[in-house]
């Protein structure tokens, strides 16, 4: 038996990053991108290699496109650390698996560390195949919880729960990370929306190497552990916007949501350090007269556009900067 099994690249549309700090946020999965996992039976335990992988290069020029398209870190760090993740919620929850060994492959289209949530649908993926695999269920829930787990615990990434929730559930999620709901219940409020109550929407996003989200967040965490007042009452204001959205979504109000968006970013700018690239990108779609705000930690952003006319104007200032542009595809698929 062979299993594939995908799970898409995400973009937060608003309320991001409040996830991390007990907030409230709305994203939407993209179906143009996706991380593929194959498994099957084996003698032994294998993870394969991707092009992600490369540890032998043509020449030195090679290998320095590669870290410069790629990093220094490939996949399989993430299909072990989702294996043994998985393995540990199995034994706490009392779930005796068989012994049986398998091989697992993967492949990925997503672009990497420009914030569209490429590590955590790799896991996502393998957990989904490991469930079948094994013919047990995690539930949809609390599978971002046990993914999660394996970034932040197995390989020390500062992530939140938002790239893991909306990638478990697929389509448009509303999620509420409210700290006395999450401490009783082990889980966030999470709610998929109908993506038709999208207005028009826009991903684009940069070519060359971003940087590891986990970068941007350390001293903005640092400062709200410490109980910085300015950084406590922004991050409140920004997760107070996703519920905002959500009314206006529910009201086919696309120019207060496009306000919204702008509001997003720069109360993240406003305490968040932000590369002059990525700057230079919002701008960008700012001029043309559409919304624009990250869709992650940076290299890619997302908002709305109003009509043919500001989608040409949009599409062609970006890619003519350079930038990657696309009308993305919600993906609704939650088991693929």
């Amino acid at each position: 038996m062979i299993i594939t099994k995908r799970a898409y690249a995400r973009a937060g549309f608003v309320g991001n990053p409040s996830d991390g700090y007990h907030g409230k946020t709305l994203a939407f999965t993209i179906g143009d991108y996706c991380a593929e996992v194959v498994l099957y039976e084996s003698p032994e335990l294998s993870f394969s290699p991707s092009s992600q992988d490369h540890a032998v290069f043509d020449s030195l020029d090679h290998l320095l496109d590669d870290v410069r398209r790629t990093g220094y870190y490939g996949g399989i760090r993430l299909l072990k650390a989702a294996t043994k993740s998985f393995a540990e919620y199995c034994a706490e929850s009392s779930i005796q698996l068989p012994r049986r060994n398998f091989t697992v492959r993967y492949g990925t289209s997503i672009p990497r560390q420009v914030g569209l949530g490429g590590s955590s649908a790799i896991v996502t993926a393998v957990m989904r195949a490991l469930m079948e695999f094994f013919e047990i269920r995690i539930p949809e829930q609390v599978l971002p919880n046990v993914v999660l787990g394996a970034e932040t615990e197995e390989l020390g990434l500062t992530a939140g729960l938002q790239d893991r929730v909306v990638q478990a559930y697929g389509g448009l999620v509303y999620m509420d990370f409210d700290g006395d709901h999450m401490d009783k219940h082990g889980h966030g409020r999470y709610e998929r929306l109908d993506p038709a109550l999208l207005p028009p929407v826009y991903v684009a996003y940069r070519t060359d190497l971003g940087e590891e989200s986990s970068t941007a967040h350390l001293r903005v965490r640092e400062l709200y552990d410490l109980g910085d007042q300015k950084v406590v009452a922004t991050m409140a204001e920004i997760a107070s916007l996703a519920d905002t959205a959500r009314r206006l979504l529910q009201e086919g109000d696309s120019a207060g949501l496009a306000e919204v968006i702008n509001r997003n970013f720069d109360l993240r700018a406003s305490i968040f350090p932000i590369r002059d690239d990525d700057m230079a990108m919002v701008r960008k779609a700012r001029a043309t007269g559409a919304s624009c705000k990250f869709c992650g930690s940076g290299g890619a952003v997302v908002g709305t556009f109003e009509g043919a006319d500001m989608l040409a104007r949009l599409r062609s200032e970006m890619e003519g900067a350079g930038y990657r542009f696309i009308v993305p595809q919600v993906a609704p698929n939650a088991t693929g």
